[in-house]
């Protein structure tokens, strides 16, 4: 789905539809959009038409170099990059929620928590953190709803400051974000706003839709209604 978003924003009066086959089915859950291939292919030819932002960012490639991509659902930076790439070279065997779940596990516990920047408009927020999660939808990871209240076609994003959480609070907080209920926390903090730049000593890896392009440093910006999508009509 990020390489046809990639294709297709900018390209005119072009709609797309998606008939979920991958991993986390994080994008569709915004939409309701059925995992039934008969009934998403239903929504395919028939559905009504919603636009929706689309997120644009700019960051450095693995090679050093500069670069720009686009997303429709979730961008990151910090572990969840990380998090990504290892649920991606595990075995799916056990479904898109098992997976990420213990990649989840599995990269926390490895992790060096470092300082990060991170500017919304006009708030900046540095410190320890984990992750900067900018979302254009709720859910990412295989189902957990980071961002319950995130509007795809509001001009902004939902943007969760995940800071210096123990083992404590992940064993607690995890479990809870499967239903959009882990917030508030000390550690959390959710901002609002349609630019986002993320950057911290040394490069962290920035996650799109699920892919790994490069690192840090990173601009985030939305742009509005840049696509056309097939949802489940009324």
């Amino acid at each position: 789905m990020n390489e046809v978003v990639n294709g297709v924003v900018g390209a005119g009066d072009v709609e797309l539809a998606v008939v979920p086959r991958g991993t986390g089915w994080d994008f569709v859950r915004t939409f309701g959009i059925p995992r039934d291939l008969d009934r998403a292919i239903e929504v395919a030819l028939r559905g009504a038409v919603r636009q929706i932002d689309a997120g644009r960012v700019f960051y450095r490639t693995w090679a050093g170099e500069e670069a720009q991509a686009h997303f429709a659902n979730v961008g990151s930076a910090g572990i969840s990059g990380a998090i990504a790439q290892r649920a991606n070279e595990s075995s799916k065997a056990l479904g898109g929620k098992v997976s990420y779940y213990w990649a989840t596990l599995t990269v926390f516990f490895g992790w060096q928590t470092g300082e990060m920047r991170v500017t919304v408009d006009a708030e900046t927020r540095e410190g320890r953190m984990i992750d900067a999660m900018v979302c254009n939808g709720r859910y990412l990871g295989g189902g957990m709803m980071m961002c319950p209240e995130a509007e795809p076609d509001d001009g902004l994003f939902d943007v969760m400051l995940i800071g210096d959480v123990t083992k404590r609070d992940l064993a607690f907080v995890l479990p809870k974000t499967y239903k959009g209920r882990h917030l508030p926390h000390p550690r959390l903090e959710l901002l609002r706003g349609s630019v986002v730049t993320v950057d911290a000593d040394e490069p962290l890896p920035i996650e799109l839709d699920g892919e790994q392009p490069g690192t840090t440093p990173a601009r985030f910006e939305v742009v509005p209604r840049a696509l056309r999508l097939r949802v489940p009509a009324g």
